[in-house]
């Protein structure tokens, strides 16, 4: 494993100061409140119900989209917001919300006590939304139209709505647990996804939703290299952004084999991808640290400057 972070800090830092760096989270993100093999065992779950027989059983997206042959496209995406609803639930009655945010090393809560106006994520559950509540702040949330029958749905917010600090969207790129119709799950689901965001994303995105992909810096928190949901999204919406013009992204990676070491080094380069090696919660806690201190020079310098 690289012990050398090659991470632009001072850049990342000054640009959640000014309001241009977007947390993009993913499953991992969530892993001290939902099981990191929760997709997995999600996916055996179904299998055995419904008494699929691959091979790949622990493979959620391809056991969701034998429910949606074998059953109806409904099916797998009312079941896994079951399941999910019901894990969540035995968490909040192991733990005391909202002190849980605020008092623990815990990714999502340092992440929603950090500056953000803009929260993206693949995930379909509301813990961040929990975890911005928590902080006194009063979020709002927003999907992505990727089909058909959500193109018909208008917006809820006021066309003239602008997040902030106090009122961050948190914005689901893969739908989210309010609307079963919204999630991107089963194989054709990411596909049509990808089809559809590529050739249409200026209507599907909102405007500042938009901008934020290719005016702001990314960090990747709780993604893999081998997800399909990093592959989507970056071949899909980042690098369709003019190199030159794309601001620094941050994908944070698990240490992965020495044998595969140099080519996972190598892929990030080709993408232009800075790389933290480590789990989110490193991440996240190194990030808090480094804001804290850089928030503590900007003041001693203001303060020399008066």
């Amino acid at each position: 494993m690289p012990k050398k972070q090659n991470i632009k800090w001072h850049t990342i830092l000054k640009r959640i100061k000014d309001g241009k760096c977007t947390p993009f989270l993913g499953a991992g993100a969530n892993y001290e409140i939902l099981p990191e093999s929760l997709g997995g065992d999600i996916a055996q779950q179904l299998a055995e119900k419904f008494e699929y027989r691959g091979k790949d059983s622990h493979d959620l997206i391809r056991v969701a989209q034998y429910l949606a042959i074998t059953e109806d496209a409904m099916v797998p995406k009312e079941e896994i917001l079951r399941l999910l609803k019901e894990q969540i639930e035995q968490w909040e009655k192991a733990h005391t919300l909202p002190d849980f945010f605020k008092k623990s090393n815990e990714p999502l809560g340092i992440l929603a006590e950090l500056p953000f106006p803009v929260y993206i994520t693949t995930n379909y559950d509301d813990l961040m939304i929990k975890a911005l509540k928590a902080w006194k702040k009063e979020p709002k949330r927003e999907f992505c139209r990727w089909n058909d029958l959500l193109k018909k749905r208008e917006s809820a917010f006021d066309p003239e709505f602008v997040p902030s600090v106090a009122n961050p969207l948190i914005f689901h790129l893969h739908g989210y647990d309010e609307k079963p119709q919204s999630l991107v799950l089963t194989e054709d689901d990411y596909i049509n996804f990808l089809v559809n965001i590529s050739s249409d994303e200026h209507k599907l995105l909102p405007p500042f939703i938009h901008g934020i992909m290719g005016g702001t810096s990314l960090l990747f928190i709780g993604y893999a290299l081998t997800d399909w949901n990093f592959r989507v999204l970056f071949r899909g919406l980042v690098e369709s952004m003019e190199a030159s013009l794309r601001y620094a992204t941050v994908s944070v990676q698990l240490p992965q084999e020495v044998e595969e070491e140099k080519y996972m080094v190598e892929y990030f380069r080709n993408i232009k991808v800075d790389v933290y090696w480590g789990t989110a919660k490193e991440f996240v806690l190194e990030l808090r640290d480094r804001w804290s201190e850089f928030e503590d020079e900007s003041k001693k310098e203001s303060k020399n400057e008066g």
